[in-house]
């Protein structure tokens, strides 16, 4: 939660917390500069749409219900939230999408977002960044085909 805070500092965004009617758990108000999230939500929650919304943010996004603007979000939010070399290892250790999710303290969502989006899988090794040369087996995981 610091880092998500510090990144909302250098994007000159405050956070708040708030009681939100259903089905709202979040939300970015570009012109006040602000976030807001549902304090009812669980811990893990908070963090994800914190992010979630941050990625708005990041972005300058401005409108509603734009499923572009959605998927960049919950990408940001994925890469913000989950580390990689963590991932790799959970992951090849056997653990299922539940458990991965629960050990890196993300909801199973936005753990798909990071597979779909931040993940290269060939031959079986998956990849979590993109690394040619030197070093580049550094983020990679084996898996059964």
């Amino acid at each position: 939660m610091k880092e998500l805070l510090s990144l909302a500092a250098r994007l000159d965004v405050t956070v708040h917390l708030a009681h939100l009617p259903e089905p709202f758990r979040g939300f970015y108000d570009h012109e006040g500069r602000r976030v807001v999230v549902d304090i009812s939500l669980t811990p893990i929650e908070r963090v994800c749409v914190l992010a979630h919304e941050l990625g708005h943010a990041f972005y300058g996004h401005q409108g509603r219900d734009d499923p572009d603007a959605e998927a960049a979000a919950d990408a940001f939010a994925a890469a913000a939230l989950v580390d990689p070399v963590r991932y790799a290892h959970l992951e090849s250790i056997g653990l299922d999408a539940e458990a991965i999710a629960e050990e890196l303290g993300v909801t199973v969502k936005l753990l798909r977002v990071f597979v779909a989006n931040h993940l290269t899988r060939v031959t079986g090794v998956t990849y979590t960044r993109l690394r040619l040369g030197r070093g580049h087996f550094k983020h990679s995981s084996r898996w059964a085909s």
